[in-house]
Order: C-alpha cells, then sequence, then structure tokens
C-alpha cells in the first residue's frame, strides 16, 4: 500500500476520533504516534492542538527504519474497533442460524438466552484472526468459532449455578437458572455443549477432513479432565486454602487460557498452517488466554459490578487464590504487562498486516474496562 494512500486513511480515522475537552483537542493516538516522532527527531512540542495533524503526516511520511517501528505503524492503520465489530456481527447471525426456535422451546430458548445475549466475541475474533494468520478464511472458520462461543457459554451457565460460584448476574442479566430454573440451565449447557461438537462436524466445508479432525480433538481436550475441567475442580478444592503461584496457574492456563488456546489454535489448524506456525499462534494464546485471566482478577477488585456487568469483589469474599492476592495489585499489573510483550513477540515472525488483528487483541484484552 503506498505510504500517501495510509496517511490518508489515518489521518481521517485520527480526526474521526479528535475530541476536544476546554478547548483542547485530544486524541486516544497522541501518545502512540509521539513515539514514533521522537524516534523520527520530531519536537515534541509540536503536539500543539493546531499541528497535530501536520506532525503526524510528518512522522507517518517517512517510511520505518527498522522493523519494530514498522510493525508499530503498521498497526496504527489497522481499525480494531471496525474489524472487532465487524466480526462480531457475523458471529452473532451465525449463532442465530444455529440455533432456531424448535421443540422443545424452553430449551432452546434457554441455550439462546445465553448464547445471544452479547458479549466480546473473543474467542470467535481470536479462531477468525488465526485461521487468517495463516492464509485462511473466515467461512472455512466460522462454524468452528461458533462451537467455541458454544462452550464457552456453556461454561459460563455452570459456572453461575449455586454449586458452583453461584452468581445472579451475567453480562447484565440475570443468569440463566435465574430466568429458567437450574435444571434448565444444567441441560441448556449440557445442549450447547454437545452442538458445538456436531456443528463443526456437519457444518465446515473447504477445509481437508484431516484437519477438522484435528480442530474437534483440539477442542474436546481443552474441555476435558485435562482442560477446562480440571482447572475447574482444582479452583473449588482451593477456596479457602493457601494457594502458591504455581497452583494458581495451573488452575487459571486450565480453567481459562485453555479454551481460548484451542480457539486460536483451531483456527490455524484450519486455516492450513504448518506445525511451526500452530506452536507459534499456541504459545500466543496461551500468554493471552493467562492474561484475560489476570485482568479478570485485577477488574474484580477495581471495578464496580455495574461497570463488569457481574458481580464484584467475589473472590475477595469467597476468599480465592487472585493474581492481586498474591502477587499484590501492581505486581499483577506488570505481570500482566509481561504476558503482552511476550504474546506480541510470538507474532513478530508472520505478517505484520496479517498479525495486527491479534496483535490488536493482545492489547485490548490487557486494557479492557470490563
Amino acid at each position: 500500500m503506498a505510504f500517501s494512500a495510509t496517511i490518508s486513511g489515518f489521518e481521517t480515522s485520527l480526526l474521526s476520533k479528535t475530541q476536544k475537552s476546554n478547548g483542547v483537542t485530544k486524541t486516544p493516538f497522541i501518545g502512540q504516534v509521539s513515539k514514533i516522532a521522537l524516534h523520527k527527531h520530531i519536537d515534541p512540542k509540536r503536539f500543539a492542538a493546531n499541528n497535530f495533524v501536520s506532525v503526524v503526516r510528518s512522522v507517518l511520511s517517512t517510511p520505518p527504519s527498522s522493523e519494530a517501528e514498522k510493525q508499530t505503524y503498521d498497526e496504527q492503520a489497522f481499525d480494531f474497533d471496525e474489524y472487532m465489530i465487524s466480526k462480531a456481527k457475523k458471529v452473532h447471525k451465525a449463532l442465530d442460524d444455529a440455533i432456531p426456535i424448535q421443540e422443545p422451546i424452553k430449551i432452546h430458548e434457554a441455550m439462546r438466552y445465553s448464547l445471544l445475549a452479547g458479549g466480546k466475541r473473543v474467542r470467535p475474533l481470536l479462531c477468525i484472526a488465526a485461521c487468517e494468520l495463516v492464509g485462511g478464511d473466515e467461512n472455512a472458520v466460522m462454524p468452528t468459532a461458533c462451537a467455541v462461543e458454544m462452550i464457552h457459554t456453556m461454561t459460563l451457565i455452570h459456572d453461575d449455578l449455586p454449586c458452583m460460584d453461584n452468581d445472579d448476574l451475567r453480562r447484565g442479566k440475570p443468569t440463566n437458572h435465574k430466568v429458567y430454573g437450574e435444571d434448565t440451565a444444567i441441560l441448556a449447557g449440557d445442549a450447547l455443549l454437545s452442538l458445538s461438537f456436531e456443528h463443526v462436524a456437519a457444518r465446515t466445508t473447504g477445509v481437508l477432513p484431516d484437519r477438522v479432525l484435528r480442530a474437534i480433538n483440539v477442542l474436546g481436550n481443552a474441555v476435558g479432565s485435562e482442560g477446562l475441567v480440571a482447572g475447574q475442580i482444582v479452583d473449588i478444592d482451593s477456596e479457602g486454602k493457601q494457594v502458591d503461584l504455581t497452583k494458581l496457574e495451573y488452575i487459571h492456563v486450565h480453567k481459562t487460557s485453555k479454551l481460548l488456546e484451542a480457539a486460536a489454535v483451531c483456527g490455524a489448524i484450519l486455516g492450513g498452517a504448518d506445525s511451526d506456525d500452530v506452536e507459534r499462534v499456541r504459545r500466543y494464546s496461551r500468554c493471552i488466554g493467562l492474561l484475560f485471566q489476570v485482568v479478570d482478577d485485577i477488574l474484580d477488585v477495581t471495578k464496580s459490578s455495574e461497570e463488569l456487568g457481574k458481580t464484584a469483589g467475589k473472590d475477595l469474599v469467597s476468599d480465592k487464590a487472585t493474581y492481586p492476592k498474591l502477587m499484590g495489585l501492581e505486581n499483577a499489573r506488570k505481570f500482566a504487562d509481561q504476558l503482552v510483550a511476550q504474546a506480541l513477540e510470538e507474532l513478530s515472525s508472520f505478517d505484520h498486516a496479517k498479525a495486527a488483528p491479534l496483535a490488536h487483541l493482545a492489547k485490548y484484552i490487557a486494557y479492557r474496562q470490563n
């Protein structure tokens, strides 16, 4: 892409997101652009309100002088918000189509209630982005992206039950068992789990059968007694006990990270990645999977229930082991920064443009507010 075309598009994006406060022009990109400016020896004093766009032109009109700078530049030109919204809409439609209202009405309504309740769709997005990273097609991976979200929704329904975390609020709405009863909620989760594997097997097209089988195997392992269930049972058994960082990492690698990892690895497999690239994607996703939980732990003690859309402070009340509890809040934040850096390093050998969604996703997970 020509540099002039990129500058024009980026400037339009900047101006559309520029805000004024007390007569001072502000933009969320100023910190990132100023870092590039310093590399190019542009005087930071030029970043006055009236000069900002001209400085952006100065910064971006010169080709990057290093690979690290080039990667920062490529990420600047990528509109992650638009990418995320676009993919989430497609995933939502595919999920809506996957579970029509049919007999028995109650169970299908309960499945749809939680599955279509919104959410960030991080796991399907991860699956699609990993597929596209290695040259795959979105349509080929969409059934698996939906399956991952079905599995994730099952975990939320079951996790909210009185016998588990006993929560009344999820995504700002009453939890499934509060609306449909505990018996129906359990069955709705079971039905979603069963459907997820059926959906991958029946709806995936244009992919070699052995790759589909590998993806199904990865999903099964992520959910079972060597994956999510392992993390959940150790988490339950650890409540009220002294837990060290090694055990805490085991819990969250299995309870949270495994499914995020499976989403990315399945995307790479179905996209046609070779074994080396699959392992790079696996290591990247292991980092952001653990990152997701670290940030969750931080938000639980720093945000309100209204901000989170779920009950805040439950970890503290139940005396659960968390990263802020074992490391301290500031050290937990530093650990999150380290995980982001490691995740980005795993992407460094891929084409920067194709890796941009995954790079932004790592940062999105790190700096999300709910």
